[in-house]
């Protein structure tokens, strides 16, 4: 069994140079993309499509979309759009999560080398963090968490 090395990674304020080496050097094997839309032109260099090839061609990453941990459009609105705060986001995201039953869709294994990746620069105040606070306290502390 053991810990699982997991990271996380955000893609703003973040030159593409930048963010593949933080990769790179992490020894990132698969990115976990777990924003609830991946596709805005606005995501620059991290659009799904362009990200998927970018990661295989420079890093030799694999990429998955997981939907299953984004937050839904409702929580998400209340919180970006209607600025809602953060311990509301944190209450509804852990509840839709517990909901969800997510520690038991996937495994901890699964995440072996593998790094969170949304949009938020800073770990803090944000949902890829919550993933993995709520999968280590359901998986009694597997994960090793670093934030690249």
């Amino acid at each position: 069994m053991g810990n699982v090395q997991v990271s996380t990674i955000g893609f703003t304020k973040s030159s593409a140079e930048d963010f593949f080496d933080r990769l790179q050097k992490a020894g990132v094997k698969t990115i976990v993309d777990v924003r609830l839309h991946n596709t805005s032109q606005l995501a620059g260099f991290a659009k799904a499509a362009d990200l998927a090839f970018f990661l295989k061609r420079i890093g030799g990453i694999d990429y998955v979309h997981q939907p299953l941990f984004a937050p839904t459009e409702a929580i998400m609105k209340a919180y970006k759009t209607d600025k809602g705060d953060w311990k509301t986001f944190s209450r509804d995201f852990l509840d839709l999560m517990a909901e969800r039953k997510i520690e038991q869709q996937v495994k901890p294994e699964a995440l072996r080398g593998a790094c969170l990746l949304c949009a938020e620069d800073k770990p803090h105040r944000c949902h890829r963090t919550l993933v993995c606070e709520y999968l280590n306290d359901r998986w009694g502390g597997r994960l090793h968490v670093e934030h690249l």
